[in-house]
């Protein structure tokens, strides 16, 4: 098994070995006080009439004596307090030495000896203690079972209990019976809980409020309710444990009735409030406030603390904000709520310098953060972050654990998920359903997807696969891998193993639309339809960009018109419907409509209206300006590489090489690659060879930060003749664990993929593609067609170039299509993962002269409709 590297994860210093994960960890940390020791309790000592030394040399022959003795007890009870409140081992140990030789009073001594060592974290002291009493009493067991329950010892509590019940010397009581039962909850023992239940009956302990309320916790809603219901006498405790259960299983509105109930007959504490708070709407959340003000519960920690979770659960950061100034008293938790609030804001910023302000971080507060980190896409944080639990030896658990998997995840290194990956396994956290579920996710964002795969295919069956099946199929689908992604929900419907609701059919219409699959498209529709799913809006959502996608545009408004309720993703998914046509009249139309209906524009939905004007006239390009430009001022969204790709993008196509040059030199923030190549794209299509020259080795200076711009800067090297800088740069990619999706071109035929790589012969009909194309070929060329070596990018001859030329992906895929279509009234349609080179779009303007038929073809860049030689992006994409 790998060990793991701590020295490569962000290049940080040494880190110690990790901590064990969820060990009994002490009530108080030993630094939070100075260690209190047995000199420093001499005075105390001095004052007991007899020292601990002399109490086992005579028996108490006198009443005097035997009061002497007593009081040498109290003192070490007194003892015992003051080293479990100061954490002070060395003092209970001096205790236990002077225990075991005393004659008398032993049994109440061992007792609060046995409690002590369980607060300390020390069960093992625990249990020799106990096993030194000759006559252990129901207050022994208790503490030990208790005690044991924990410090996450369920199992041992477990067996103390069935082991008094065997020996059958000592009857349980109701603080028994109370501390086995939270065993039994802790550890999941839901059978062994039953049991226990029917041993309370048998013994009379129903009465007992006390017991009741333990039971109610070991049951879901129904049977706590059914307990609740039979009770003769209720406390609070009782009503607020049944709210609790169907607070926990999402029955908000049971929860609420029974706290109208409650208020009849029982006054409601700050754990009820707390509680309700959680489950609360606006409108309830806001009436419980005003409660908690009128009855004099405003100062009550937990209270302030829920109702700062509250608000931030509904974005009111100025009522948080406030809650928080109002508290008198704050402990870890209040600052710990305040970084959740933050982080879901936004204002990271805020929620680190919260952290900071926590005398004593522990785990909760560094997970808090974390997650905090993840949620907002801070990855590399979080992961230094988790480095620094690790060197300062905070207790770790599953949620710090799934947190940086996560963050793994988001920084998308597989060199870093892979130590991390190794990290789970070595401590033995890997087989934890959340974390697997993160890691098979982590695996999928880093392209390790044949790790994903085989994790996937050894999944536990007593888990549930759904969630897994759910995350492959769209990791295939973000992989470049489509085809395996269909194959996989066909394979998992039929074994039962994918649960159909709205997460796995927007995932399968997002395939269906990466693929042009408009056959499939339908019948999930239909499906959606007849499942009702159709209210669903991020299923409609998907409806409208699988539609827009599969050369379908009309359905895709059909979709979005009868919607009842639209979001800012619908209106950008059809905004997106219209560019991909090149329709920015249309877009535009839709931006204005959008505007009227008082719909508030998010980034995406800037950047897509941005990019629109490269599709309509350039009178309009003023307005796209004034848009831009006003961005901030006006919709309080700052621009992004996004937005000034978009721009630059829209510069260039109306030829204003200068501004865009000058918009990128300007940016208040450095240029990424995508904003440098809009630049250099616009500098192709005008032929401004200085300019681009420029833009060029801004590129190349750039470090690169994924394969897309690897492939990028070896093309540049590749196309100025520098042959070697090009390999070294694909040898630097391969080091680094990226790999390139090879060009792909596929057509669906007969409710199937036909997918074509450069000179692919692996298809079944190969011959009769080839032979195809040839003819194709030759038709062209007596028609005009004049292949274009340039676009090879390969250190070969010029015949070779050729050849590589004619059997490019998207040709192959264009004469299948040609050879299978049925219908010559049908335009032939071919779908290309990457954009078309500029060979075989010119190629395609002959052959659809040459076979007289429209041709439509999907590229990374949108739609080209080919008809008699022309093309409908007017050689400007």
């Amino acid at each position: 098994m790998a060990t793991v590297n701590h020295h490569c994860l962000l290049n940080l210093p040494h880190i110690p070995p990790p901590p064990p994960i969820n060990r009994p960890k002490p009530l108080l940390p030993p630094s939070s006080l100075p260690s209190l020791s047995l000199s420093r309790l001499s005075p105390l000592s001095a004052s007991l009439s007899l020292s601990p030394a002399t109490i086992h040399k005579r028996s108490p022959s006198s009443s005097f004596e035997r009061e002497e003795i007593e009081s040498a007890v109290d003192g070490f009870f007194y003892l015992l307090r003051l080293s479990s409140q100061h954490h002070d081992v060395e003092v209970t140990r001096a205790v236990h030495a002077s225990f075991l030789k005393l004659r008398e009073e032993k049994a109440k001594l061992g007792n609060a000896l046995i409690s002590t060592y369980l607060k300390l974290g020390l069960p093992r002291e625990a249990l020799l203690v106990f096993a030194s009493l000759s006559s252990p009493s129901v207050v022994s067991y208790t503490a030990l079972i208790s005690g044991f329950a924990r410090l996450n010892l369920e199992i041992k509590a477990l067996k103390v209990f069935f082991k008094m019940r065997s020996e059958g010397v000592v009857e349980p009581n109701e603080y028994t019976f109370v501390a086995v039962l939270n065993a039994c909850v802790r550890s999941g023992r839901f059978s062994v809980g039953v049991q226990i239940h029917g041993l309370i009956v048998k013994s009379g302990f129903l009465n007992s409020v006390f017991v009741c309320n333990s039971v109610m916790s070991l049951y879901s809603s129904d049977g706590a309710r059914k307990v609740f219901d039979e009770m003769s006498e209720r406390d609070v405790a009782s009503w607020n444990t049944v709210i609790s259960c169907l607070v926990k299983e999402g029955l908000f509105g049971e929860s609420f009735g029974l706290f109208c109930e409650m208020n009849r007959v029982e006054e409601a504490d700050s754990f009820t409030v707390s509680t309700l708070l959680s489950a609360s709407d606006l409108m309830r959340g806001k009436e419980l406030h005003g409660r908690v003000i009128r009855v004099g519960l405003r100062q009550e920690l937990s209270v302030s603390n829920a109702l700062i979770g509250f608000y931030a659960k509904y974005g009111d950061v100025r009522k948080v904000e406030t809650l928080y100034e109002m508290m008198s008293v704050r402990d870890g938790f209040t600052l710990t709520e305040m970084i959740t609030a933050y982080m879901a804001f936004g204002m990271v910023d805020s929620a680190v310098e919260m952290f900071e302000k926590i005398p004593e971080k522990n785990t909760i507060s560094y997970n808090a953060l974390m997650a905090g980190f993840c949620r907002n896409g801070y990855g590399s944080k979080a992961l230094k972050l988790f480095i620094e639990m690790l060197q300062r030896g905070v207790e770790l658990t599953d949620f710090s654990l799934t947190s940086a998997v996560d963050a793994c995840g988001l920084v998308a290194e597989k060199k870093v998920s892979e130590q991390v990956h190794g990290f789970c396994v070595k401590f033995g956290c890997a087989s934890n359903p959340c974390i697997q579920t993160a890691l098979l996710d982590m695996c999928i964002r880093c392209e390790r997807m044949t790790d994903a795969e085989e994790m996937f295919e050894q999944w536990p069956l007593n888990l549930d696969s759904s969630k897994a099946t759910t995350s492959i199929l769209g990791g295939y689908s973000r992989n470049g891998l489509p085809e395996k992604a269909l194959s996989l929900f066909h394979r998992t419907l039929w074994e039962e193993k994918l649960v159909l609701d709205e997460v796995s059919l927007t995932l399968v219409l997002a395939v269906c639309g990466k693929l042009g699959f408009v056959e499939m498209g339908d019948q999930i529709h239909g499906y959606a339809l007849k499942g009702g799913f159709f209210n669903d809006v991020g299923l409609g959502n998907s409806l409208i960009s699988m539609y827009s996608k599969c050369f379908r545009f009309s359905d895709a408004v059909k979709v979005f018109n009868p919607m009842r309720e639209h979001d800012v993703v619908s209106w950008n998914s059809l905004i997106s419907c219209y560019i991909l046509q090149r329709n920015g009249d249309e877009a535009l139309t839709l931006w204005l409509r959008m505007n009227k209906e008082g719909i508030k524009p998010d980034a995406i939905t800037l950047a897509l209206v941005i990019s629109s004007y490269k599709y309509t006239e350039s009178d309009k390009l003023s307005t796209c300006r004034d848009l831009f430009l006003s961005m901030e001022t006006v919709y309080n969204i700052s621009p992004t590489t996004e937005h000034y790709t978009a721009y630059v993008c829209v510069l260039g196509r109306w030829g204003l090489l200068e501004e865009a040059e000058e918009t990128v030199n300007s940016m208040p923030f450095h240029p990424e690659v995508s904003v440098l190549r809009a630049l250099l794209d616009s500098c192709r299509v005008h032929s401004n060879a200085s300019m681009a020259k420029r833009v060029a080795k801004l590129i190349l200076s750039a470090k690169p930060d994924n394969p897309s711009e690897y492939i990028l800067k070896s093309n540049i090297y590749s196309a100025s003749g520098l042959w070697h800088r090009s390999e070294t740069i694909r040898e630097e990619m391969r080091e680094r664990g990226y790999r390139k999706h090879p060009s792909r071109s596929w057509i669906v035929h007969g409710n199937a993929i036909h997918s074509f790589h450069a000179r692919d012969t692996s298809h079944p009909e190969e011959k009769d593609v080839y032979s195809g194309l040839e003819i194709l070929i030759m038709e062209c060329l007596k028609a005009g067609y004049e292949p274009n070596t340039e676009f090879v990018l390969q250190e070969v001859d010029e015949l070779t170039k050729k050849s590589f030329l004619f059997h490019h992906s998207a040709k192959l895929a264009l004469t299948y299509g040609i050879l299978t279509a049925k219908n010559q009234r049908e335009p032939v349609r071919v779908v290309k993962n990457v954009m078309v080179c500029g060979d075989c779009h010119e190629f395609y303007k002959y052959v659809s002269v040459v076979v007289k038929r429209e041709i439509v073809l999907r590229d990374s860049s949108g739609f080209h409709r080919f008809v008699n030689g022309k093309c409908s992006c007017k050689d400007l994409w």
